[in-house]
């Protein structure tokens, strides 16, 4: 299971689940992190991103304006990853998730999974992940 479906479904106000558009492996180099190194070097960082919404509206009457263009959206997450420094994951994936959920007024919820591959673990790992899930009030 992908960290993108372990918080389970979102539903609507009538009990139903919502619809997801999920954008997985975006990627920009970044200047994340609490060491010196990592600020001066850099390191790519990946994104998953899923937005809950209804699309049955866009769907019936083929409207983009009824849904989220998802490829402005990814340039506006990838200019996040690579932007502004942040100590922490957690920092940046709130960042990410503000960003997501501005996209559209539609979106009612959005998971975010930030992966930094290249974290300064002093041991053998694949991956260092961070997931959220973040609602519309």
């Amino acid at each position: 299971m992908s960290s993108l479906d372990a918080a389970g479904p979102v539903l609507d106000g009538h009990g139903r689940v919502l619809d997801r558009i999920v954008l997985r492996g975006l990627s920009g180099r970044g200047r994340h992190g609490v060491l010196d190194a990592e600020r001066e070097l850099g390191q790519v960082f990946t994104l998953d991103v899923a937005l809950h919404l209804d699309t049955r509206e866009a769907a019936a009457g083929d409207d983009l304006d009824a849904t989220v263009h998802y490829g402005l959206l990814a340039q506006d997450l990838v200019a996040v990853l690579a932007g502004d420094p942040v100590a922490l994951l957690e920092t940046l994936a709130q960042r990410l998730a503000d960003v997501a959920l501005a996209a559209s007024p539609r979106v009612r919820a959005v998971d975010v999974v930030v992966h930094k591959p290249q974290a300064p673990v002093p041991v053998p790992f694949d991956d260092v992940e961070l997931a959220i899930r973040r609602t519309r009030p």
